[in-house]
């Protein structure tokens, strides 16, 4: 073969974690029996049920069993990817089948196994698979669907996650299913007649693709490679191609060829256009005879073919012969009619389109039962039943059903366009001596990759015990696989692990042919693996039982869980160990194997008995051992510590691959030999392992030698250069250890590891005095690493720069350091010696040794270009950015450093202000290391960067970092990990963020600035989900009723905490909920007179009962209004009803007064409509948002008729709300067809409601059916109940509403004057049908004005008009002329229209049609007319009509005032009047008074919920005017004139005006006015009038105070509808206007309550809005401050809506932008997220704002901190860490009284609340320790005072800006110049008393080892001196020359003076007589 393996050398590591394995599935299986098992246990004996036959079967093995066989099980195991985040633990799923069960299961290391889902199917699984389907969304991305396939012999099922199922029908048998990246490829299982069967020459399509489960399986095409002949494409009909491996990424399949012997490997992909045309055009083969005609009509034939004769259960002699043939496939025919089954997917024929048509797809899914048969057993491509003439193939056999030969092959059958091509890759090549017979097939194939990327395609051939690995390389456009080598390796069987997660490392464990495992990573091999326990002389190859008991108990595993496995396993008789059946092809070579144990002679005593490997996930794999048992290991990870993984993470970049492969499997051999090192010693290892392979000898090395134990590593050196290599290669492979090596190790006891600097320092120190300074060490140059030693020192370099930016890395970075300082010495890199010494000068002092490098290899070593001398130290680049300074680009690693990455770029925008940083200027600022290898190493970061979009425009720098940050996946987290200096500008930018963040900036930012308020918001939750949300944390459950027998009234559901906010000081919720109670009795108090007998009183008592009546049946319609969308419902129980409850009781004795009784006369079907009504007010409770389904509304259906009013109002309710849309077709053809009046009235309706605006056909056509003018005319007339012809007509309004549709608008223009038939048809309650089609005619032509598109023909506004005045009566038109002929023979109407029936519905269609489109000429229609005559002429109620009509067309003349209002009325009525006229004073009453109302009806729609004040005081006035004339203020002249009934007209409808204007808000004033009316019951209060009032109740609480009414055209319609001003005058009157209609009000209702949410209790508070009103030409711009939570305006009004400060955080809605976020926001519950700023309390618990923490700070400027209590903490914060702060360190309790920073604490926690920064408090904390730690002086690194020469910097660069920066700053008080002076005195202090110190270290001298080295080093740092190694500031002699250096020396000038006095010589620290104060700050 072209590569060979690396030479194998005695190592060996060892397996952990060994657990005995039992599939999950088999136990879950016993458990549960099911109807397989039960009919098993009849046939066998108990103990054999579950044998474990069948452990190693292969998948192809799976056939289908009888009864009377065995069960067979598989099972398959995959890593665990439904859903989890990256870091969560990784687990395993299990997909397990036997018999008819799948059971898929979950379950990790730390968490026992669960079934998540578990299958039965009605015959026995074939293979069960995960695969992902790819479905195409709207939008034309792609969405996968994960599924899961269960294969049966007939048909395939497929399940979804999300929970859909599909049964796909199987036109053929199938051999074996594969996933693929597409879907799923079918082979077809060869029949033994195939061959006579196809038609000669012509080979039918092998193997099948499906795209999803819906389409059509269409074959698969093969594109063979180039050097044959790459025109040819053909169906892939090849019988002697098997797939053996198909892979998704790559898209790749295996096959294998049994006639030649080989594998091929093809790229998968969709079929081109060009390769369809070529397949379907027939080409002709040489012979000449046309291939492919016959096949492809045959084969389509086939697949599409359903005719039932081809299918048992066709004809009966065909189901005799299939039943009594093939007893097995009987029981389809009892297959379960109600699953959803689709038949053949060929029914349907789809010509050419893959994706089907909506039609299609439901009838597949809803085929009845009964066609199951069609598909089931007898699969059309094998003969399943013994006989073959029963099935009629095709018409070349002669078979007795010859009505089958003659169906199946129409020619004119489209041929099936196949979906999928495979283009052949790589073949491999059989060598010449080979016979056939010596290759077979490939048992197992799979993908691996070595450490360094390269990728093999592995294939194990099991008879030769083979191993083939072919190494792949995407070309570069990676659409091509190239496949350059084939590499074989002796193996029994192999497995592909992951030995690193995080790294992406993989390994491949190999099964020798002498049993020994073997890892590998490539082809390279690492070691063996060694199974603690395996080897034990316990497991012997005889046949008796094998004691497993004893190798296990010896492993470390919990011992009751194997324990548990083991005894099991002996329960099971002896025979079932014994190989079983299943694994006969393994067990051929059984002789072959055993004498092969023998020969080799290690394993003479100890057989080893592992078999196979299966199942590998991640590290683990199972071992299938002799006899069936099988233990689960797992291989060890690279590396534990992340100290190591990084480190080799960055050996792995910068070496070459053999380099890094050497290095790496060296190390993990090291690493994990057995019994070898503990986790906390893996550095000390690495160390030593890494030096040595430099060529360093660690243990002459006294640091080294001290990490690790006294076993010498200078021997394996020795024996290197003794010993050569077998094959003479130069590979330096061979330095691996020697055995002798191991078993040191073994018997050493592991040392601990040092990890704290100062241990360390101490015990160097002493080694190194005690090494004779006298010997000299010498790097080995014959070391692998010896050449890149330059490049490795400086990757650890970056790397430890790396780690000093991470705070939880830190520590590690001192580990690093020790080596880093030795590479450094022995490189004579100067600088990096002193860099480490300066950040660790007390670890550095105890290292002094070098190791020197002979000159005469130094040129071996590559110094990379990289490499400078000045070494890049990232504080240092940090600070001088901060100063302003000009940098050089930063080096890092990709994917290695991201830390410095991101500071280094975010410095670089937010400091030098560059906005380009991010993006195109990157490379300014970053110097990016390419290395030897890893090309794509920055893939794995990319892939972080979450979802946020940066979008960088004019936004401040401090936006900009903070959206750029969070793009880059940088949280909270992270930042509290960098360090306190570096964070602060990060923390400023933030801090500035947060103030006023953008509504619309992502999650992840709004968290990044610490706004949870916006965070939560962006996660959008309702307040109720449902009553147990308990997650979603807001419990706002509704109350529970005070007494337990308290009948439910409907009205609980009112979420009171919002509703006590909105109406804090009165209980005006309860009273509403007691006004509108219609399910208790009602009082009945009748004082009995003397002269009354008792009879006569009892019934004076019913008489005033069914008065009463007359209001409780009225209730309803105003209750669904108050509980508007309140609740939202339980799926498994139905909706609770409220009963009407039409009784009373009499006091004193509460005696029951009961209408039933006979004394009186009730009216027949009294409470059929209030039924209805109480019907729809329980279902409009139901929220639109909630989840209901079909099965739901079907659920709640009664089962006595009498309730069937109710629920015919309870569909209208669903409807109206939205969710009828979800009832099926079936089920609304079933309402209709039962004949139900009130059902078809309430179905049209609401099915109408919810398909509002759509123009749905199937709607369309429902309605039309009920209409008999939308019917053709000669169609059969329907006898459709008239009401139902109303809602029916008024539907198609709904439907089309707005879309102008002309033949609608035609028919109903025609239908308004719809005369009378001959016979009765037609004749009653004419009104309200020309009403209907007035309104529905309106609603087609909403607000379209004169722009009619197509229908100027029709003169619509002149037919209306004539309609409404009168006239000739037109002739009509069109079809309907027939129906008209003859006249009625009840109603003598003429040839004039009927003004009093078509007036009503033509007024309100004009007023629609022209709404708002200010068209005077039409409104001077509709003027009253100005003369008295005229004026007789028209009804006083067309006058309010005409009116309102008229104002709502000059919809922006509407005024709010009563002048307007009069301005109505025509002039002759408001002048004087002239004696002499004959005026009929009551006509006169009457038409102000109609006009008035009409005219007051247009005002409360044109201020519809908007509450202005103007608007509602100008009604109530005319309110009051009307009540004074009522006869209960005793005038009785006005009533004369008027009549009590119009008055009372007038007055309902100017108090339903004033509750649309107050709509939602619970106005006081409307209120009592509304009880008024609710308790005056008596004389000619009838019902419709107290339906009026109580909707105006409704409406004034619309659904609890969250609802308003909308001005929308769409809102206005459906209020005219449903307030025609003519009630009903009692419950059974529909004539003038159907009273289903009135409910439609709920269209018009839309959200718009803003609820503040506190996010951090979840409560509903208070919070002060600022809303600002768009300009309009009534008003200028103007904002309003309105106290939430409270109804927001209509939203096309506003321009922003923003929570005011100060109590708590800003936040703007901009409204100018997009309205769509507020209304989502409002949609759901309204639910605004706040939060309280620091220091603050909500308005509920301090309304002034006077206890605030601000306001003692106010009154006393600086006593603010003394005044400050730490115990008030918990008041004005709910952050847990600052309240626990101030307990545990700013109260002074007994033991804290000797710690004086108490107060100091104090103060710190007073800023930080009070400047609104409380994360700051760790900052402040980490400068104060620094600086009281280097007073004390007992600093060990000089890392914090790095971090505070950051901060200096900054706040320095901030206040050279000048002091109006500083606001902006986050370090606002005193603090800061306090902690600078202390430093500067601590060091200044040093200086005065050491500067010869420091004078020596500038000249260069050796320095003395004491402690001053320590305060040197503090010094050095925060004073920024560079690394003095140039003579020139020697020459400086005054101060003027140092200046000049200085500026090539990058020192700040406040340090420079510092310096000056020890540069240039003078002792005395004053300088030109200035003293140094003076320049301190």
């Amino acid at each position: 073969m072209s590569e060979v393996v690396y030479e194998e050398t005695a190592t060996m590591i060892a397996a952990g974690e060994l657990q005995s394995f039992v599939p999950f599935g088999r136990e879950h299986c016993r458990n549960h029996p099911n109807a397989f098992n039960l009919q098993l246990r009849e046939l066998q004996p108990a103990s054999e049920l579950w044998s474990s036959d069948g452990a190693a079967g292969l998948v192809g093995s799976l056939q289908e069993v009888s009864l009377q066989e065995r069960e067979r099980e598989w099972w398959q195991l995959r890593k665990g990817c439904t859903g989890v985040k990256e870091e969560e633990v990784m687990f395993e799923e299990e997909l397990y089948a036997a018999g008819n069960v799948v059971v898929w299961s979950q379950g990790s290391r730390t968490q026992a196994s669960s079934v998540y889902k578990a299958f039965t199917v009605d015959s026995p699984v074939q293979q069960a698979l995960w695969c992902n389907f790819a479905v195409l969304q709207n939008n034309n991305d792609e969405e996968v669907e994960q599924t899961i396939c269960i294969v049966q012999s007939s048909c395939i099922n497929v399940h979804t996650v999300t929970g859909k199922d599909f049964i796909s029908p199987l036109p053929f048998q199938v051999s074996n299913v594969w996933a693929t990246k597409f879907g799923l490829l079918l082979e077809r299982k060869i029949s033994a007649n195939d061959t006579q069967l196809n038609p000669p020459g012509e080979p039918l399509p092998m193997v099948f693709s499906m795209l999803h489960p819906l389409d059509e399986i269409a074959p698969l095409v093969s594109k063979p490679s180039s050097q044959f002949d790459s025109s040819t494409v053909h169906y892939m009909s090849d019988s002697t191609m098997k797939i053996v491996f198909t892979c998704c990424q790559p898209s790749i399949l295996v096959s294998y060829d049994t006639v030649q012997g080989t594998h091929t490997v093809w790229a998968l992909r969709k079929v081109t256009h060009d390769e369809c045309s070529t397949v379907l055009r027939y080409p002709t083969e040489p012979v000449g005879k046309p291939l492919g005609l016959m096949a492809s009509n045959f084969l389509t034939s086939h697949l599409r073919n359903i005719s039932r004769l081809d299918s048992p259960g066709g004809s009966g002699t065909e189901l005799k012969s299939c039943a009594l043939s093939s007893p097995k496939h009987y029981n389809v025919l009892r297959s379960n009619p109600n699953r959803a089954v689709t038949s053949s997917p060929g029914a349907h024929s789809r010509v050419h389109s893959p994706n089907i048509s909506n039609m299609a797809a439901l009838s597949r899914a809803h085929s009845p039962g009964m066609a199951a048969p069609s598909f089931s057993g007898a699969s059309r491509f094998n003969t399943s039943f013994h006989s073959p003439s029963s099935r009629g193939h095709h018409g070349l056999l002669s078979s007795p059903n010859s009505t089958v030969n003659e169906t199946v092959l129409p020619p004119e059958m489209e041929p099936i366009v196949p979906d999928l091509c495979v283009e052949q890759l790589w073949t491999e090549t059989v060598a010449a001596g080979c016979h056939r017979e010596m290759s077979s097939q490939a048992s197992k194939v799979f993908i691996t990759s070595d450490l360094c990327e390269n990728r093999y395609l592995c294939f194990l051939v099991e008879s030769h015990q083979q191993l083939r690995c072919v190494k792949f390389i995407e070309s570069n456009e990676s659409s091509q696989l190239i496949f350059p080598s084939v590499t074989t390796i002796s193996a029994k069987d192999a497995a592909p692990l992951q030995i690193s997660a995080r790294q992406n490392i993989d390994a491949m464990l190999v099964l020798e042919a002498c049993g020994s495992l073997v890892l590998y990573t490539g082809i390279t091999r690492v070691s063996k693996v060694f199974v603690p326990g395996l080897l034990s002389p316990s497991f012997s190859l005889s046949n008796q039982r094998p004691q497993i008991s004893t190798p296990v108990e010896s492993v470390s595993t919990p011992a009751n869980g194997v324990n548990r496995h083991i005894q099991r396993l002996s329960e099971v008789p002896a025979q079932d160990f014994m190989p079983s059946p299943v694994s006969e092809p393994k067990g051929l070579n059984n002789k072959h194997h055993e004498a092969s144990f023998f020969e080799d002679h290690i394993f003479q005593q100890a057989t080893p008995c592992i078999h196979g490997l299966r199942d590998p996930v991640c590290n683990r794999v199972t071992l299938e051992l002799g006899g069936g048992a099988m233990l689960r290991i797992s291989v060890p990870e690279v590396a534990t510590s992340e100290l190591v993984q990084k480190c080799l993470q960055a050996i792995r970049f910068i070496l070459p691959k053999d380099a890094a492969m050497k290095v790496l499997v060296k190390w993990y051999n090291i690493y994990n030999a057995p019994g070898g090192s503990s986790a906390h010693a893996e550095w000390s290892l690495f160390v030593t392992c890494f030096m040595t392979l430099m060529g360093y000898n660690t243990e002459r090395l006294a640091w080294t030698r001290h990490l690790h134990f006294e076993v010498p590593l200078s021997p394996v050196i020795a024996a290197k250069k003794a010993r050569h290599s077998a094959q003479g290669s130069e590979e330096d492979w061979d330095y691996l250890l020697a055995s002798r090596y191991h078993r040191q190790i073994i018997s050493q006891p592991v040392c601990a590891s040092v990890e704290s600097s100062d241990i360390v320092a101490t015990e160097m120190g002493d080694l190194s005095s005690a090494s004779s300074p006298g010997s000299s060490l010498k790097l080995e140059s014959s070391a692998p690493l010896f050449p890149h030693i330059p490049a490795l020192f400086y990757v650890l370099h970056l790397l430890y720069q790396e780690l000093q930016l991470d705070e939880l890395h830190r520590a590690k970075a001192s580990s690093l350091v020790c080596v880093l300082q030795q590479l450094a010495r022995d490189l004579q890199l100067e600088e990096y010696v002193d860099l480490y010494w300066r950040d660790y000068p007390s670890v550095m002092s105890g290292f002094s040794k070098c190791c020197s490098i002979d000159h005469a290899v130094i040129e071996q070593m590559q110094r990379p270009s990289f490499l400078l001398s000045k070494p890049p130290c990232v504080f240092s680049w940090l600070s001088s950015c901060l100063r302003g300074d000009e940098n050089t680009p930063f080096p890092y690693l990709p994917a290695i450093c991201q830390r410095t990455r991101l500071l280094v770029l975010s410095y670089a925008l937010y400091i030098f202000g560059d906005d380009k940083a991010t993006s195109s200027s990157e490379s300014k600022y970053l110097f990016k290391l390419s290395a030897g290898q890893k090309s794509c190493a920055s893939e794995p970061y990319l892939r972080r960067q979450s979802s946020v979009k940066v979008r960088f425009s004019s936004a401040s720098l401090a936006e900009q970092l903070v959206v750029w940050l969070a793009s880059q996946g940088f949280t909270l987290k992270d930042l509290e990990s960098v360090p306190f200096g570096v964070a602060l500008p990060i923390r400023e930018a933030i801090y500035r963020c947060r103030e006023q963040p953008c509504s619309d900036w992502s999650e992840e930012v709004c968290l990044l600035i610490g706004r949870q308020d916006l965070t939560k918001q962006a996660h959008k939750m309702t307040l109720a989900k449902s009553k147990a949300s308990v997650s979603s944390g807001l419990s706002l459950e509704p109350p529970v009723a005070t007494e337990p027998d308290e009948e439910e009234d409907g009205m609980s559901d009112i979420i009171q905490e919002v509703t006590g906010l909105i109406w804090s000081q009165d209980l005006r919720i309860q009273e509403v909920r007691r006004l509108l109670r219609s399910s208790g009795p009602v009082r009945v108090s009748v004082v009995q007179l003397p002269e009354v007998s008792d009879h006569e009183y009892i019934e004076e008592k019913e008489n005033k009962l069914l008065q009463l009546c007359q209001r409780t049946m009225a209730l309803p319609v105003g209750r669904g209004l108050f509980t508007l969308f309140s609740y939202h419902p339980v799926l498994t129980e139905p909706l609770p009803v409220p009963k009407l409850n039409l009784t009373g009781r009499a006091p004193p004795r509460n005696t029951m007064v009961d209408l039933n009784s006979g004394n009186i006369d009730v009216p027949p079907n009294m409470t059929s409509w209030p039924s209805f009504h109480n019907g729809v007010a329980a279902g409009l409770k139901i929220a639109p948002a909630s989840q209901v389904d079909s099965a739901w509304i079907a659920y709640n259906k009664p089962k006595s008729p009498e309730l069937a009013n109710e629920y015919a109002g309870f569909l209208m309710a669903l409807g109206l709300n939205g969710h009828l849309t979800k009832l099926a077709t079936l089920n609304i053809h079933d309402y209709l067809t039962k004949g139900h009046e009130m059902t078809s009235v309430g179905l049209l309706l609401g099915v109408s409601s919810a398909k509002l605006g759509t123009m749905d056909m199937s709607t369309t056509r429902l309605l039309s059916i009920h209409i008999p003018a939308l019917l053709p005319p000669t169609s059969t007339e329907l006898d459709v109940p008239h009401n139902v012809q109303v809602a029916a007509v008024i539907g198609v309004g709904l439907v089309y509403q707005g879309t102008g549709h002309r033949h609608n608008a035609e028919v109903l223009l025609s239908e308004i004057g719809r005369p009378p038939g001959p016979e009765m048809e037609y004749c009653t309650d004419r009104e309200s049908y020309s009403l209907a089609a007035g309104l529905a005619l309106g609603m087609v032509c909403l607000g379209h004005g004169s722009n009619l598109i197509g229908m100027t023909d029709l003169n619509v506004p002149e037919q209306l008009y004539q309609y409404m005045v009168g006239g000739h009566r037109r002739a009509q038109a069109g079809a309907n002329r027939e129906r008209h002929k003859s006249p009625s023979y009840q109603i003598k109407e003429g040839d004039t229209i009927n003004v009093d029936v078509t007036c009503p519905g033509a007024t309100l269609a004009l007023a629609m049609i022209y709404l708002k489109t200010n068209n005077r000429s039409i409104a001077d229609w509709l003027k009253p007319p100005d003369t008295w005559f005229l004026l007789d002429f028209i009804k006083p109620e067309f006058l309010l009509l005409r009116t309102l009509a008229r104002c709502i067309i000059m919809w922006d003349e509407i005024l709010p005032n009563s002048e307007w209002v009069k301005s109505n009325i025509p002039q002759i009525m408001r002048g004087n009047f002239d004696a002499s006229e004959d005026i009929n004073m009551e006509t006169m009453a009457q038409a102000e008074d109609y006009i008035t109302a009409g005219a007051c009806m247009a005002l409360g729609l044109r201020f519809a919920g908007s509450a202005n004040s103007d608007a509602f005081d100008c009604l109530y006035e005319f309110a009051r005017t009307f009540m004074k004339m009522m006869p209960f203020a005793g005038t009785a002249a006005s009533l004369q004139q008027m009549g009590y009934y119009n008055l009372q007209t007038c007055l309902s409808m100017i108090l339903l005006a004033m509750s649309m204007v107050m709509a939602g808000t619970g106005n006081l004033k409307v209120l009592q006015l509304c009880r008024f009316f609710h308790k005056r019951t008596g004389g000619e209060m009838n019902y419709g009038f107290h339906m009026a009032h109580h909707m105006a109740l409704g409406l004034l609480f619309l659904g609890g105070g969250r609802y308003t009414i909308s001005t929308s055209n769409s809102a206005i319609a459906a209020l005219l509808c449903a307030l025609y001003p003519h009630f009903p005058a009692h419950s059974t009157d529909n004539r003038y206007h159907l009273q289903a209609l009135r409910h439609l009000v709920v269209l018009a209702a839309e959200p718009r309550l803003l609820v503040p949410v506190d996010v951090d209790s979840l409560k509903p508070c208070y919070a002060l809005l600022e809303v600002s009103y768009k300009e309009t030409k009534w008003y200028n711009e103007t904002t309003v401050e309105l106290m939430a939570p409270t109804l927001l305006p209509e939203l096309h009004l506003l321009k922003q809506v923003k929570v005011k400060g100060p109590r708590y955080w800003e936040l703007t809605l901009d409204l100018s932008k997009e309205t769509h976020h507020l209304k989502s926001i409002l949609s759901q519950d309204g639910v605004l997220y706040v939060k309280l700023r620091a220091g603050q309390l909500p308005y509920k618990d301090d309304p002034q704002g006077w206890k605030s923490l601000l306001t003692t700070a106010v009154n006393h400027r600086s006593s603010g901190v003394t005044a400050f209590k730490p115990e008030t903490i918990s008041t004005f914060t709910s952050n847990p860490a600052l309240i626990s702060f101030a307990d545990f360190f700013c109260k002074t309790s007994e033991g804290m009284k000797h710690r004086k920073d108490t107060h100091m604490f104090s103060a710190m926690l007073y800023e930080c609340v009070t400047q609104e920064c409380p994360e700051m408090l760790p900052t402040y904390i980490a400068i104060e320790q620094a600086v009281s730690a280097l007073q004390r002086g007992d600093l060990q690194q000089t890392f914090p005072l790095w971090q505070l020469r950051l901060v200096v910097d900054l706040w320095d660069s901030r206040m050279l800006r000048g002091p109006a920066n500083s606001h902006n700053t986050l370090l606002k008080s005193e603090f800061l110049p306090v902690m600078k002076n202390a430093v500067d005195v601590a060091l200044d202090g040093w200086l005065k008393d050491s500067s010869s110190v420091l004078r020596s270290y500038m000249w260069n001298q050796v320095l003395s080892k004491d402690a001053q080295s320590i305060m040197l080093a503090c010094f050095l740092v925060y004073r920024s001196v560079p690394c003095f190694r140039s003579t020139q500031l020697k020459s400086c002699s005054s101060f003027g020359d140092l200046l000049s250096c200085s500026s090539q020396l990058e020192i700040p000038l406040r340090d420079l003076l510092r310096l000056a006095p020890v540069l240039l010589g003078s002792g005395s620290p004053s300088l030109l007589g200035f003293p140094l104060q003076a320049f301190s700050s």
